[in-house]
């Protein structure tokens, strides 16, 4: 039987795939040997996991299509059909925690203040546990989001400073809360006023750049903030991941198809 169309098709597209783990799997390999610091750590054992996983996918692909395996090309037509269920769920879901939430505008300020009681529960639970919000503080630290936010404004007046649109972390963790009333000095040192705030995290605040207010309230609301953006980024991102998979998975039931007829060509006639 001639090779078939729908077969080339997934063996070009899961060698491409497979070609595309190599340097995932590499970044997570060069991480856990080179990485320094806590975020770098974090982010080996996905890389790997992701790296291993494409790649033994794409494997299964190629050689189901290209060398008629037809119960391995069942298995990557399984796994694909996961990945899609699964994609379509994640895509929904964070489209549903993303859609609760925003800044509040201020009256005369560039900025905007975040509150963390304005987003999703499921997000708050998450960020503010006190495990999870330690590997986070510790990530802004490296970051140095705070530091560089203190050098790039360092000698702005009052009024160049309350024009700034600062991002929702700066916003957040980098300053003291609207409601304290400090009096300015720098950007990242304010004095007390003498009147009384019943916003807590006014209490949390810190001159030193090691503390500001990365214990603070605001600084959760402005991280979740942010990651809100961040995953509605991906989500739209694995809207087009999902488009691809689909084709790639309705070209696999082609190439399944003709594998089981030429199978069934090929079987030796019986008296």
């Amino acid at each position: 039987m001639a090779f078939h169309l729908s077969n080339n098709l997934v063996g070009v597209l899961n060698f491409i795939t497979f070609l595309l783990s190599i340097p995932i799997l590499g970044a997570g390999i060069w991480l856990r040997r080179e990485g320094v610091t806590e975020c770098e750590q974090f982010l080996d054992k996905p890389l790997i996991v992701i790296g291993v996983f494409l790649m033994a996918v794409s494997l299964a692909g190629m050689i189901g299509a290209c060398c008629r395996v037809t119960w391995l090309l069942w298995l990557y037509l399984v796994v694909m059909f996961v990945l899609i269920v699964l994609g379509v769920v994640f895509t929904v879901f964070a489209f549903v925690v993303t859609n609760k939430g925003a800044g509040e505008v201020l009256s005369g300020k560039g900025y905007k203040e975040y509150r963390l009681g304005d987003y999703s529960d499921w997000l708050q639970k998450r960020v503010t546990d006190g495990k999870n919000w330690n590997k986070i503080k510790s990530c802004l630290a490296d970051s140095n989001v705070c530091t560089d936010f203190h050098n790039k404004y360092l000698n702005i007046s009052v009024t160049e400073f309350y024009s700034l649109h600062l991002s929702s972390i700066q916003s957040g963790c980098c300053k003291p809360s609207n409601d304290c009333q400090f009096n300015y000095v720098g950007p990242t040192n304010w004095t007390r006023a003498s009147a009384e705030s019943a916003n807590p995290d006014c209490n949390l605040w810190d001159n030193n750049l090691n503390t500001l207010c990365f214990n603070c309230q605001s600084c959760k609301a402005g991280f979740i903030d942010s990651l809100k953006s961040s995953w509605k980024k991906v989500a739209i991102v694995n809207i087009v991941f999902l488009i691809f998979l689909i084709i790639v998975y309705s070209v696999g039931c082609c190439a399944f198809r003709n594998n089981r007829r030429d199978n069934h060509y090929q079987q030796p006639w019986k008296p």
